[in-house]
């Protein structure tokens, strides 16, 4: 899969832009706040229907607009015109693939496979574990439409148990007791399917890492990820543990108004050489390990999706070393299309561009040259 072209109207700081890409690397350069990370997130955009860097669609109006619209080409075994409308007024978003407007979203995730890799990935490997669980759940889910399904209906559950408890601690109403009970049997049997989802989905991405890892460091560190759910849950039969579990919990759960039992409170633990990367990691081991995961997602969706994800850089060499630059340079050749946003691509020159590449240079939201 590709994107041949991309139209910008009212996007952030671009009023009106249009880029046709190269189906292999495009590297997007100009200084800070010139609207590189912009064409990005439009991306992120079209494959996601959501932004990758703000929770209002609202932020991304150029100032004194009143809406903003979004338009893309993809190329697969067909063609999908994509187009995005919001506005302002409103405070809605439109989204049209080939002219028929999609009102879910669940219905694009996996359809354009996108991977994005961030400064603010660094919270993946040093931040809470509701981190790790979203890099995760969105992996899995743009792999797997059956584990995004699990996942609303799971949250959903969440929230009206967390309503009840609420409810039965101002009211200490009993009848309200039967009810939490249902919730709860709802909550362990959309949780354990969520727990196995993802048990397997660790045993065969860690595969992925150590491959990813390897390309960058060689063999000089051995990468890990392990599964913690359940507080600590060593055996087989997850549905016993679950229920086993949570009755431990419930007089807490019922003090604290609170739900905390469930995949909601995993946590994904990385390792090098056997030691937990969070506590003993590394500036330079953080950085490796959060491009190798990205990496290695690219390769797994690729290989449970049957498609070339679009793989989105912005702003990640400026922050490795020559050699860790170098490798990851090299690495990006076998990934198909990407984007990479830079400040200066003259301060890279061990960047290797091929005449199928492509240089995009930004100025105030314009393409001065192309």
């Amino acid at each position: 899969m590709v994107l041949s072209s991309i139209g910008l109207i009212n996007f952030r700081s671009h009023k009106n832009t249009q880029i046709n890409f190269s189906e292999d690397l495009n590297y997007i350069i100009g200084g800070n706040g010139q609207g590189k990370t912009s064409i990005l997130e439009s991306v992120y955009y079209l494959c996601t229907t959501k932004s990758c860097s703000s929770k209002s669609d609202s932020e991304a109006v150029r100032f004194n607009e009143a809406e903003f619209e979004i338009k893309g080409s993809f190329k697969d075994r067909t063609e999908d015109m994509v187009r995005i409308f919001y506005s302002l007024n409103e405070n809605k978003k439109y989204y049209f693939q080939n002219g028929k407007q999609i009102t879910r979203s669940a219905d694009i995730i996996g359809r354009f496979p996108v991977v994005l890799l961030t400064p603010a990935d660094h919270a993946i490997t040093q931040g809470p574990p509701s981190d790790r669980r979203r890099l995760v759940d969105s992996i899995i889910s743009q792999a797997s439409e059956t584990y995004l399904n699990f996942l609303l209906d799971y949250n959903k559950t969440l929230r009206h148990r967390s309503s009840l408890l609420s409810l039965y601690k101002e009211t200490r109403k009993t009848d309200l007791l039967t009810e939490i009970d249902a919730w709860t049997s709802k909550l362990i049997q959309t949780g354990v399917e969520i727990i196995r989802h993802r048990r397997n989905f660790s045993r065969i991405f860690d595969e992925f890492i150590k491959d990813s890892y390897k390309k960058i460091m060689d063999d000089i560190e051995i990468p890990e990820i392990k599964y913690w759910f359940l507080e600590g849950y060593d055996g087989n039969d997850i549905e016993s543990g679950f229920k086993e579990l949570i009755l431990t919990k419930k007089e807490e759960e019922l003090r604290r108004a609170s739900n905390l039992v469930g995949p909601h409170r995993d946590d994904f633990i990385f390792e090098i050489n056997g030691k937990n990367l969070k506590m003993f990691g590394s500036q330079g081991q953080h950085k490796t390990f959060q491009t190798a995961l990205r990496f290695a997602e690219f390769f797994y969706l690729k290989n449970s999706s049957g498609k070339l994800p679009l793989f989105l850089l912005d702003d990640v060499f400026g922050e490795l070393d020559t050699n860790r630059s170098m490798k990851i340079s090299d690495y990006l050749k076998s990934v198909g299309q990407a984007f990479i946003t830079l400040t200066d691509f003259t301060n890279h020159s061990y960047l290797k561009k091929s005449d199928n590449d492509k240089l995009i240079f930004l100025e105030n939201g314009n393409i001065v040259y192309a």
